[in-house]
C-alpha cells in the first residue's frame, strides 16, 4: 500500500482554561468559594481584597416581555431582582468585605468544650483507682471504642496492640472490659446492639415490671421487635400482653448509640446563597451578600506591567485575575437567573405551602434561562435559598409529577404533604389505610396507587395504620 497525504476538516469542542474555571466556580458552594478566593488572594499578586463601600442594593423591575406567565392573571406575583451593583473590577458586598484578619473579626459560636467520648471515659477511669497495669489495658480498650460507644476491635486484637510493652491474655482484657462497661454512659463498650441494651437494662432495679422479659428480648429477640412481630414475640416468650408491653417499654427506653450522648458533634450551619422575600410588587430575589467575597484587580501592580519579556509571569497572573473576575460575574448572573426562574414557578408554594408545589425538572429551568441542563444542575447543587417558609436546597424545588385525570400534573412533594395532612387529621380510633388515602387523593384528582402511598409514607417515617391504631389505644 503506497503512502499518501490526505486533508480532512473537522470540528471539536475544546475546554479552554477560562471555561474550566467558570464551570468549577459555578458548582462550588458558598464556603468552598470563599476558601478558593482566599487561596487565590495569597498566590496572585494581581488580586487584592476590596474594602470600599458599595452603593447598596437596587431593584430591577421585571418587564412584561420577561414574564413567562400571562399578565392577565391578577393573582400572579411579580418577581423582582434585588441585587448588588457589580463594578468592572470587583465582586461581592461591601457589608462583609474579605480581609486577611477575617477569622479574627468573625467568631463562630460553637461548643468550645472539646470533650470527646474518650476523654469522658478516661476521666472516670483515672478516678476509679485502677492499678497501673489495668489502667494501661483500659486505655487500649477506650481507644478501640467508636464515637457511638461500641467496641470495634476484638479482645485478642486489643491484647496484641499492648505488646511488647505489656503481655496480657484475652481473659485479663475481658476483665478490664467489664470494668469499662460500668462507666457512664450506660451501655458503653458493648460489642453488639444486644449487649448494649442488656448493659443498660442491668442498671435498673430487678424488681422493675417487665425486667426479666426485657432481658430475654435483648438477648435473643431484637429482630422480632424490629420487624414488629409482636404476636410471634409474645408466643416465643410465653408472656402476657401486659408483661410484653412493659418489657418493650424498657427496651425502647434504651439508647442504641450511647456514645452519641457524650460527643454529639457540633451543629452544621447552612449559609443561604439566595434570599427570597415579599415586596410590595410580589416576590424579591437577592443574592446573599455574605457569600460573595469582595475582590478586585490590584491596579498598582497592573499599571507597572510593560511589554518587557521579564514581565511575562506578571501578565499571566493579570490575565488569570481578569478571568476570575469574569467567572465570578458569570456565576452571580447564572445563580440569579436560576433562582428567579424557580421563584416564578413556585410562587404558589411560597404563598400557600408544600401542597401547592408545582412539578418541575431541570429541563424546565434550563429552557427558561436558555442554558444546558448540566449548567442548571451545577448551579442548584449545594446552593440554598432562604424563604419565609424556611431554608431549602435549590434541588428541593425539583420533583417528579403524577399525571392527574384532567391531564395536569401534581408534584411528588405536594403528594407527600397531602398524605402528611391526611394522617394528621385522621381519627385516632380509625386511622386511614394506604388504600383509603389513595382513594381520597383520587377524589382530589391525583390518581396514585396504594403502593405509591405506602412508599411515600415510609419515606416520611409515618407508621402503618395498624401501628398508629395500636399507639392510639396505648395513649387512651
Amino acid at each position: 500500500m503506497k503512502p499518501s497525504l490526505q486533508l480532512k476538516l473537522g470540528q471539536q469542542l475544546t475546554m479552554t482554561p477560562q471555561l474550566q474555571q467558570a464551570i468549577r466556580l459555578l458548582q462550588l458552594p458558598a464556603l468552598e468559594l470563599q476558601a478558593h478566593i482566599r487561596e487565590l488572594l495569597e498566590t496572585n499578586v494581581m488580586l487584592e481584597p476590596d474594602e470600599a463601600e458599595a452603593s447598596g442594593t437596587f431593584e430591577v423591575a421585571v418587564t412584561a416581555a420577561e414574564q413567562p406567565k400571562p399578565p392577565e392573571r391578577a393573582t400572579e406575583s411579580t418577581v423582582e431582582v434585588l441585587e448588588e451593583g457589580w463594578g468592572d473590577h470587583s465582586v461581592g458586598p461591601a457589608e462583609t468585605p474579605w480581609s486577611g484578619d477575617e477569622d479574627e473579626r468573625h467568631q463562630e459560636y460553637v461548643d468550645e468544650s472539646g470533650k470527646s467520648l474518650q476523654d469522658h471515659l478516661m476521666w472516670q477511669l483515672e478516678l476509679a483507682g485502677l492499678a497501673p497495669r489495668e489502667l494501661a489495658v483500659a486505655r487500649a480498650i477506650v481507644d478501640a471504642i467508636s464515637d457511638d460507644g461500641y467496641l470495634t476491635e476484638s479482645l485478642a486484637e486489643i491484647a496484641h496492640t499492648l505488646r511488647p510493652e505489656l503481655e496480657c491474655s484475652t481473659e485479663e482484657v475481658h476483665g478490664v472490659l467489664e470494668r469499662v462497661q460500668t462507666l457512664d454512659p450506660p451501655g458503653i463498650g458493648a460489642r453488639s446492639v444486644a449487649e448494649c441494651i442488656e448493659l443498660q437494662l442491668r442498671q435498673l432495679d430487678p424488681a422493675t415490671p417487665g425486667f426479666g422479659t426485657a432481658l430475654q428480648i435483648a438477648r435473643a429477640h431484637l429482630e422480632l421487635v424490629a420487624q414488629r412481630e409482636l404476636t410471634l414475640l409474645r408466643r416465643e416468650l410465653r408472656a402476657t400482653e401486659e408483661e410484653l408491653d412493659a418489657a418493650l417499654a424498657l427496651v425502647r427506653s434504651c439508647h442504641p448509640r450511647p456514645g452519641a450522648t457524650v460527643c454529639a458533634g457540633s451543629a452544621q450551619y447552612v449559609v443561604p446563597d439566595v434570599f427570597v422575600r415579599r415586596t410590595e410588587h410580589g416576590w424579591g430575589v437577592e443574592i446573599n451578600p455574605a457569600t460573595l467575597p469582595r475582590v478586585r484587580l490590584n491596579q498598582g501592580y497592573a499599571s507597572l506591567i510593560g511589554r518587557n519579556a521579564s514581565h511575562a509571569s506578571m501578565r499571566a497572573q493579570l490575565q488569570e485575575a481578569r478571568w476570575l473576575l469574569k467567572s465570578l460575574e458569570i456565576r452571580h448572573e447564572t445563580l440569579m437567573k436560576v433562582a428567579r426562574s424557580i421563584v416564578e414557578r413556585q410562587t404558589a408554594f411560597l404563598e400557600q405551602g408544600e401542597e401547592h408545589m408545582r412539578p418541575m425538572i431541570l429541563k424546565d429551568i434550563a429552557e427558561a434561562v436558555a442554558m444546558h441542563e448540566s449548567t442548571v444542575s451545577r448551579v442548584t447543587s449545594g446552593k440554598y435559598m432562604h424563604t419565609p417558609r424556611g431554608v431549602f436546597e435549590l434541588r428541593y424545588f425539583f420533583s417528579s409529577q403524577v399525571e392527574g385525570a384532567d391531564g395536569s400534573g401534581t408534584s411528588s412533594t405536594a403528594i407527600r404533604a397531602k398524605i402528611r395532612k391526611l394522617v394528621k387529621e385522621e381519627d385516632a380510633d380509625a386511622p386511614l389505610s394506604d388504600g383509603r388515602i389513595a382513594e381520597l387523593l383520587s377524589v382530589e384528582g391525583i390518581p396514585v396507587a396504594r403502593r405509591t402511598v405506602a412508599k411515600y409514607r415510609e419515606a416520611m417515617g409515618i407508621a402503618a395504620s395498624n401501628e398508629r391504631r395500636r399507639a392510639g389505644l396505648k395513649q387512651m
